[in-house]
């Protein structure tokens, strides 16, 4: 099973943006599909952003609900990391963000906005 590590959190505040990346161990899979999600206390886990990719070929970013016009979704293959870079910050960003491939989850990491 793939694991996955988040990094990139941190304490900023509102209107900072912030890179957050997502690194896999093993190779990068030749078709794919990794999300990025986020939990703050007492809220459902949401999805943020999405990059798919087949046969190895150009990859397919989405941004999905609130973050969408503030957030890029982006992969490299030679540091196996998926990239997810979100500007305008506020403090309703506060959340753990995680990454998902498949069955694998990361432990997140911990983004707080203040105002």
């Amino acid at each position: 099973q793939v694991r996955l590590l988040e990094s990139g959190g941190g304490m900023v505040q509102a209107g900072s943006s912030l890179k957050l990346s997502c690194t896999a161990s093993g190779p990068t899979p030749s078709t794919a599909v990794v999300g990025w999600f986020r939990q703050a206390p007492g809220k459902e886990r949401e999805l943020l952003a999405r990059i798919a990719w087949i046969n190895r070929g150009t990859p397919m970013p989405e941004i999905i609900g609130s973050m969408k016009g503030r957030a890029n979704i982006s992969k490299d293959d030679v540091a196996n990391t998926v990239t997810f870079e979100m500007n305008g910050l506020q403090p309703d960003d506060t959340a753990l963000y995680i990454c998902n491939y498949g069955q694998s989850w990361g432990q997140g990491t911990q983004v707080t906005v203040s105002s």
